[in-house]
This record gives C-alpha cells, sequence and structure tokens, in this order.
C-alpha cells in the first residue's frame, strides 16, 4: 500500500480490546487505512493471530489496509516491584541496579537495561512512567546508582525510564527487536518502525536484514539525538514517526510542537510521509 496515494491517513493501534474480528471490521468501515502492531507487547503467536485477522477482515472490506510492526527498541524499564507499586515522596533516596531480575522495594529497584549505570553521571536527572517521577542522580558505584526523588508518587513495575540529556549507549537493535524484525518480515507487513532512532546508520543497520523485501522503514523520532540528526535520518528513511510521548519526556515540552512543525515541513519538502503519533486522541 502507497502512503501516498492521499494526503492524510489514519494508523490503528491494534490492542486486546480491539484485536478481534467485530472490531478490526468497524475500524476498517471507519476509516482505518494502517493498522499497527505493538512488539513490545504479546507473543509472535499472538501478532500472527491478528495479522491473519486483519488480512481476513481486509479481504471482506474490498479495502487494502497496511500492516505496520513496531520494534520495542531499547527502551528502558523498571523490574519488578513488591507488591506491584511502591509510594515515594520529595526527598526520598532510592538505589537503582541492572539486575532485571531484581525485585524493587522502597530502598532499591532494578531496571532492564545493563549500561545505565555506566551512562548515568552525578547530577543527571531520570525520569519514570512518562515524566510522572523525576529522580536526580547523587552517586554511583560500579552497579548501583543513588537517586533522589525530586517528584514523588507511586512507582511501579515495568514502567518506562527516560534519561533526558544522558547520552545511552545501549545499541540501536537489540535481540529482541532483532527476533522481531525477521518474525515480521515473515508475516509480510508492510512496514516496520524502529524505536529509539538516533543516526542514520540505525536505519540503515536495519535496512540489511530486509534485503530482498519492498517493507518500508519507518524511523521514529523522540530522542533529541534524533531531532540533531533528522536530515540523515530522513534521507535514509521511507518515512518519520513523530513520537511525541517520548519526546515530550525527552525534551522540554513546549518545544515538541515547534519540533513537530519542523519536521513535517522538512518531510514535505523531501516528499516523504510523516506520521504524528502519541495522544492523538487527547489532543
Amino acid at each position: 500500500m502507497n502512503l501516498l496515494s492521499k494526503r492524510t491517513k489514519i494508523i490503528c493501534t491494534i490492542g486486546p480490546s480491539s484485536s478481534n474480528e467485530k472490531m478490526i471490521t468497524e475500524l476498517i468501515q471507519n476509516g482505518m487505512d494502517i493498522a499497527r502492531l505493538n512488539f513490545s507487547h504479546s507473543s509472535h503467536e499472538e501478532h500472527k493471530r491478528v495479522f491473519d485477522l486483519i488480512r481476513i477482515c481486509e479481504q471482506r472490506s474490498g479495502r487494502s489496509i497496511a500492516i505496520l510492526a513496531d520494534l520495542q527498541g531499547p527502551k528502558i524499564r523498571t523490574g519488578k516491584i513488591e507488591n506491584g507499586m511502591i509510594q515515594l515522596k520529595n526527598g526520598d533516596n532510592l538505589l537503582v541496579n541492572t539486575d532485571a531480575d531484581f525485585l524493587g522495594t522502597k530502598v532499591e529497584i532494578g531496571c532492564t537495561y545493563p549500561g545505565l549505570v555506566e551512562d548515568l553521571e552525578v547530577g543527571h536527572k531520570v525520569l519514570v512512567d512518562d515524566g510522572k517521577l523525576i529522580f536526580k542522580v547523587i552517586s554511583k558505584e560500579k552497579e548501583k546508582a543513588l537517586l533522589e526523588v525530586i517528584v514523588g508518587g507511586d512507582l511501579k513495575s515495568n514502567k518506562g525510564i527516560n534519561l533526558p540529556g544522558t547520552p545511552v549507549s545501549a545499541p540501536a537493535l537489540t535481540e529482541k527487536d532483532i527476533e522481531d524484525l525477521k518474525f515480521a518480515m515473515q508475516l509480510g507487513v508492510d512496514y516496520i518502525a524502529l524505536s529509539f532512532v538516533r543516526r542514520a546508520s540505525d536505519i540503515e543497520l536495519a535496512r540489511q536484514y530486509l534485503k530482498g523485501t519492498f517493507i518500508g522503514l519507518i524511523a521514529k523520532i523522540e530522542r533529541p539525538e534524533a531531532v540533531k540528526n533528522i536530515d540523515e535520518i530522513i534521507k535514509v528513511s521511507d518515512a518519520i514517526m513523530i513520537a511525541r510521548g517520548d519526546m515530550g519526556v525527552e525534551l522540554d515540552t513546549e518545544k515538541v510542537p515547534i519540533i513537530q512543525k519542523e519536521l513535517i515541513r522538512k518531510l514535505n519538502l523531501a516528499g516523504k510521509p510523516v506520521i504524528t503519533a502519541t495522544q492523538m486522541l487527547e489532543s
């Protein structure tokens, strides 16, 4: 499916509440052009079931529906928390380690990124759960960092961690991403979106796996490095997604609308599709 056949498309994420024949049919009837499969969640078996169901509903509808596989990328998350949640107040101290299987308490939690402590420096900010909780690095050892709670709240298991201002050394494609990318190729998706792209080489790396296919690569722009390197990223990408959720955490919120408009302008000039995503219904 050609994203340029008309100027505006509607992308719908197919999740647990919509991954049934009735709902997918209704989405197609009401204007869905692209179905998004979020590879941050669900098994390959479940994604195949939903993929096949979309194709069945597409055939019955007489419309062409593209399918987009959205890879998780090097997303950093909190580990498991004792009883699912802990309450933190402003001024509390919290240790964070790099053991993804560590059962977190009010004293110490784990995270999914082995390089977290190495990348952090004293004074850096650590944001959790889309910026709802804010911490500052007080000190660090080889495998642990001590954080002070600047803005407290309820800290839950498996919540996203953002490190604004911290150069993250995580690979562009994780082992999970590579497995998911190969699986998405086997399914025959139309587009694959790469999360947390930083530079053109991230796209070129993924492109090597797609040789011999017509699958389009979408670069998700959500980090300051990506905004800085946007011109080179546009050149090697088939489309760009402005992922406003993580961008709004990594950058000052008031800058996001300005960046959004500038990226849309650049993509229009380049003649390539641009997707604005996150909080579309809320906004």
